[in-house]
């Protein structure tokens, strides 16, 4: 599998971290996601699974799961890094649709943008929730309140 990565995304993986024989972890520039995703879900048939949104001390990361059904369910996930204090990367919804469901909940939770998103809108939050304050970001209460 690693092999066939290599072949299709070439210098596009900045690194690659072998977990274990059905796990492997791609760094990616967060400019390359969108063409990547493309070439693993629509040309290598991968399945779609879900994407994590965690915040570091200096960034964001996000990582995209998808699953080789076909090569004995190998997981490859892709990971990325956002600026702390701009963090946004370009919504897949147009490539997976089901991705907006996950994209809503990582924005309004940690303050994500997904450019492009067809409707980032309250997924899980109440709608008053007060703007500005993410409930799994470092430092923030249940309340909206630091």
């Amino acid at each position: 599998m690693i092999d066939k990565l290599k072949e299709k995304l070439g210098d596009k993986i900045k690194e690659i971290k072998v977990q274990n024989e059905r796990r492997i972890y791609l760094t990616i520039d967060r400019k390359d996601l969108k063409n990547i995703v493309n070439i693993i879900f629509n040309e290598m048939g991968a399945r779609y699974q879900i994407v994590s949104g965690i915040e570091n001390f200096n960034n964001f990361e996000l990582i995209y799961h998808f699953s080789f059904d076909k090569e004995n369910g190998i997981i490859v996930s892709l990971r990325t890094f956002l600026d702390k204090e701009k963090p946004e990367i370009e919504s897949l919804a147009d490539i997976i649709p089901g991705i907006v469901w996950i994209e809503r909940e990582i924005w309004e939770l940690l303050g994500i943008n997904f450019v492009g998103h067809p409707n980032l809108k309250h997924f899980l939050l109440r709608e008053d929730w007060p703007e500005k304050f993410y409930p799994l970001r470092k430092g923030e209460r249940e309340n909206g309140r630091k």
